[in-house]
């Protein structure tokens, strides 16, 4: 592939190994504990099964060529893990050190809080600011490392990426982006400037609700180094079944994620006319007060909307009456799902706060599932 082909032709080929005749296209998952190792195992390709395996090679080599479009061989250094948060803990626990301090958003994902009392368990200063706003610029001063995450989530405020990462090398600190909710067809990180990009693969990356999955990338090749040792060491490596079923899905990415954004802006704009519905979140919406900066840094804006209905009891009946939407958590799959996100605690919103993850379905049947489970919540309609 070169740079100029369009995300929608990269996704379809990312990855894929040199065509031969009556191979597949995509081979199959290797399944190995061990290979063979005759003699020296330096600069083995393949030792044992926790250090690599060919499927993981695969998606790795896809997830550069979708991170850095265009970049030689090599340019990028892609890490599939377990899951998202194992890739979350082995970025922050590899590059942090007792008597470090570290930025994480407070209005991120909301397992962050108990990795960050781990982390200063371990001795590392923990400091936190909202996402809007760019308000992490103000702790910078002597951070070793700034953890972004943008579109938060589940309240979507976005910063300017770019800037934060500029203000950060400026004072020495490395910078991790976590971009599970844009993909790397909405925001790549590693051309505003981040170290690390890092993202939940289960989400919108694979998209079908049927794999756990995380990884990494990064340019650097002894940041990449140390992250792998960790993986290594924690043993927080992927099955190679999952591993080939995200390189499969990633074929349709593009296609997924469009039809996403197209449904999550017709969502939300109804949303927005209803008077029983406040605050309405989604980085397309005009008026939304993170668009300025998602505008200029985002080339799609995401499957999540979010928005406040007037309590909890109110918010249950809705997401009962939904005849298109799951009552699920996670997104970014295919089937549209809703939670009303105050129920795993953790999470600094209103009782009647819903995050409703947009899928593939038609937009128009989509809004008039809405509509018609509103009523029904409301008493408006028997």
């Amino acid at each position: 592939m070169t740079e100029t082909d369009s995300d929608a032709t990269r996704v379809v080929r990312a990855g894929l190994p040199p065509e031969e005749p009556y191979a597949p296209p995509l081979p199959g998952p290797v399944f190995a504990a061990h290979y063979h190792l005759p003699g020296d195992p330096e600069g083995a390709p393949y030792a044992y099964g926790r250090d690599g395996n060919p499927t993981w090679t695969a998606l790795e080599r896809a997830i550069g060529e979708l991170e850095v479009p265009g970049a030689l061989p090599g340019d990028v250094h892609a890490l599939a893990f377990a899951s998202g948060m194992a890739a979350i803990s082995a970025v922050l626990l590899s590059q942090l050190r007792p008597g470090d301090a570290v930025v994480l958003p407070s209005d991120g994902y909301n397992l962050l809080l108990p990795v960050r009392e781990r982390l200063e368990s371990l001795g590392v200063e923990v400091r936190t600011a909202p996402t809007g706003g760019d308000a992490q610029r103000e702790l910078l001063d002597g951070a070793h490392l700034l953890w972004i995450e943008s579109p938060s989530n589940p309240g979507l405020d976005v910063c300017d990426i770019r800037a934060l990462v500029a203000a950060a090398h400026e004072r020495g600190a490395l910078v991790a982006v976590d971009n599970t909710l844009a993909t790397p067809l909405g925001q790549r990180p590693l051309e505003l400037g981040a170290d690390f990009t890092v993202a939940s693969g289960t989400k919108a990356l694979t998209g079908h609700g049927d794999v756990l999955l995380g990884y990494v990338a990064c340019r650097d090749a002894g940041l990449a180094d140390a992250v792998r040792l960790w993986r290594k060491t924690v043993g927080a490596v992927p099955g190679p079944m999952e591993a080939w079923l995200a390189h499969r899905s990633l074929a349709t990415l593009e296609l997924r994620t469009r039809q996403q954004a197209v449904g999550a802006l017709a969502v939300a704009r109804c949303l927005q006319g209803l008077s029983e519905v406040r605050d309405v979140r989604h980085p397309g919406l005009p008026e939304d007060p993170s668009h300025p900066v998602a505008d200029r840094q985002m080339n799609r804006f995401g499957c999540v909307v979010s928005f406040t209905l007037p309590d909890k009891e109110y918010a249950e009946r809705f997401l009962a009456a939904l005849r298109l939407v799951g009552d699920a958590t996670s997104f970014g799959g295919v089937r549209s799902t809703a939670e009303r996100r105050g129920r795993w605690g953790g999470d600094a919103v209103p009782d009647g706060f819903v995050r409703m993850s947009v899928g593939v379905e038609d937009p128009a049947d989509l809004v008039a599932d809405l509509r018609r489970a509103l009523e029904l919540a409301s008493g408006r309609r028997s």
